[in-house]
């Protein structure tokens, strides 16, 4: 069937056209693409269930940890199946139900990560900067309210900023030039003037962007000031393990999503845009569980301690 037969028997569709330009490149893209997301499953999956079962792992850290992980695999799940599923058939189309639902959870699970992350990060500034007073301080259910918060931020600010895209009149056009429902490829499909939605985006990515970057990288400059003074080689090691992997997670958020959404739509390059979402999108959530597992000596005895029990 061709794109211009699907764009004309509904308009209730839409036609995510991704990477149909390279037909020979899909295959091979589909393979891949796959064997992340179930990389990402196992991994993300591994960290919730090793955090629930070993009281060791009960602590604000991992607590935190289990709800990124969470939220990797629901961000995922809302893109990935159905981007395999246009790889592989003929037909790249999504309902326009489900373009306007990926769209929503999309932009709430990404800035619920964005908020999520500077929790993150004050947890750490916390544990380096005021480690006597740390159990006071994050205490559990100041946690729940901080995770609490950032899930309600998130889905929030998608809800007020969704309700804008879906008012923006399409005119017909219906072929995205993209692999997900994503607002500058969107926008770019509306034949009335988007100044109004770029300039909201724009707005929204930096409270959601830049603020938390500022926060994060505020209190990592703290967490290196106290690092400096300490005498403890073994704690400085500790602290550079746990710190610089959640350095490394936020570089690989932080970075795709400016280049994304802190400049308008028509700035982008269409392909460059492509590439680049699949990255966040796909390789991201997969190497954050590699990346705080790695090296991690809480994490191996974890496990260890599973093993003996069967």
């Amino acid at each position: 069937m061709t794109m211009e037969k699907i764009n004309a028997t509904s308009e209730s569709y839409f036609v995510l056209l991704g990477f149909s330009n390279w037909p020979h490149f899909e295959v091979a893209l589909f393979v891949v693409i796959l064997m992340f997301y179930l990389m990402t499953l196992i991994g993300n999956l591994f960290i919730i269930i090793l955090s629930h079962l070993d009281s060791h792992l009960h602590t604000p850290m991992y607590f935190f940890l289990s709800n990124l992980s969470f939220l990797d695999l629901c961000y995922t799940s809302s893109i990935i199946p159905q981007f395999l599923v246009n790889l592989w058939g003929p037909e790249k189309t999504i309902s326009y139900a489900g373009c306007m639902t990926q769209l929503y959870f999309s932009l709430a699970l990404g800035s619920t990560e964005c908020v999520l992350l500077v929790v993150m990060s004050y947890d750490r500034y916390v544990a380096v900067c005021r480690p006597l007073h740390y159990t006071v301080l994050m205490h559990p259910r100041f946690c729940h309210l901080l995770a609490l918060a950032s899930w309600v931020s998130g889905f929030t600010t998608s809800s007020l900023h969704s309700s804008f895209t879906f008012w923006v009149p399409l005119c017909g056009n219906r072929q995205v030039k993209h692999f997900l429902c994503e607002v500058p490829a969107l926008l770019l499909l509306s034949c009335v003037d988007t100044h109004a939605n770029e300039l909201t985006l724009l707005v929204t990515s930096s409270i959601f962007v830049l603020i938390p970057l500022i926060l994060i990288l505020s209190s990592y400059g703290a967490i290196t000031r106290a690092v400096l003074r300490m005498q403890s080689t073994t704690g400085l090691q500790k602290v550079f393990r746990t710190c610089g992997s959640h350095l490394m997670v936020v570089s690989l958020f932080f970075i795709p999503a400016m280049c994304i959404y802190l400049q308008p739509p028509s700035g982008n390059s269409q392909d460059q845009g492509k590439f680049i979402a699949l990255f966040y999108t796909v390789v991201t959530p997969s190497l954050n569980p590699l990346i705080y597992t790695l090296r991690n000596k809480d994490v191996r005895g974890a496990v260890k301690r599973l093993m003996m029990l069967q």
